[in-house]
C-alpha cells in the first residue's frame, strides 16, 4: 500500500523530506550524547561501560531503539499526511528506509573489517562509538522493514506487517541480552566444570 503523500523531485536528497529523518535520529543520539558528556552521568558511564563489548552493546541499543521511535513516527506521519514528511522516490520508484539501514549496515561492517574504534592500536574510541550507535540505527531501519524483504513486497501497513514487529522485539531483546546478561554468560563461560570424582 503506497503511502498518501510521495514526492519526487528527482534526485531525493535535494529535498528537505529526505534529510528529515537522519537529522532527527542525529540530533536526539547527539543531544543524548552531550548530556552524558557534561554531567557527573560521564563519570558514572565510564565506571559502569568500562568493558568496550559492553559498551558497544549499549550504544547499539540506544541507536537501534532511538531510529525505531523515529522512524516508527515518520512512517506514521507519512501514512495519515501529517505535516512536511513525505515518501523519497527516485524515477517514480520509492525508495525504503530498508534501503538506507542496509547502506548503513554495510559502512558499520566495512569500519569494523578496517578496526575503525576496535581499540587496537591507533584506533580511536569515539570512532568505535559512533560505528556501535551507527550499527543500531542501521538495524532498525532494516528490521523496520523486515516484513518487506520476507514478502518481498510491501506490506507494511498490512496484517504481514507485524512480522517487521515482531523480528525488531527479537533484535531488540538480543541486544538486551547481550548487555545485561553478559556478566552471567563470562561467569559461565570461565567457569571450570566440577569433576566427577568430587
Amino acid at each position: 500500500m503506497q503511502s498518501v503523500s510521495t514526492y519526487n523531485p528527482g534526485m531525493p536528497w535535494t529535498h528537505r523530506a529526505f534529510w528529515i529523518g537522519p537529522l532527527i535520529i542525529g540530533g536526539i543520539l547527539a543531544v543524548l550524547v552531550t548530556i552524558v558528556w557534561s554531567t557527573r552521568l560521564r563519570y558514572i558511564y565510564n565506571a559502569r561501560l568500562a568493558e568496550s563489548r559492553r559498551e558497544r552493546l549499549f550504544l547499539a541499543s540506544v541507536g537501534f531503539f532511538t531510529a525505531l521511535l523515529v522512524v516508527r513516527g515518520i512512517t506514521l506521519a507519512i501514512h495519515y499526511n501529517i505535516g512536511l514528511f513525505h515518501d523519497v522516490s527516485m524515477g517514480g520508484r520509492h525508495i525504503h528506509h530498508l534501503v538506507w539501514g542496509i547502506l548503513l549496515l554495510l559502512l558499520s561492517g566495512y569500519g569494523w573489517l578496517l578496526e575503525m574504534g576496535t581499540g587496537t592500536q591507533g584506533s580511536l574510541m569515539w570512532v568505535g562509538r559512533l560505528m556501535s550507535m551507527i550499527y543500531g540505527v542501521a538495524a532498525a531501519l532494516t528490521l523496520d522493514e523486515f516484513a518487506l524483504w520476507l514478502n518481498l513486497r510491501d506490506v507494511y501497513w498490512q496484517r504481514e506487517g507485524r512480522e517487521s514487529f515482531e523480528a525488531m522485539a527479537l533484535f531488540g531483546g538480543l541486544l538486551a541480552i547481550g548487555l545485561f546478561g553478559q556478566p552471567l554468560f563470562y561467569g559461565i563461560a570461565r567457569s571450570k566444570k566440577p569433576s566427577r570424582n568430587t
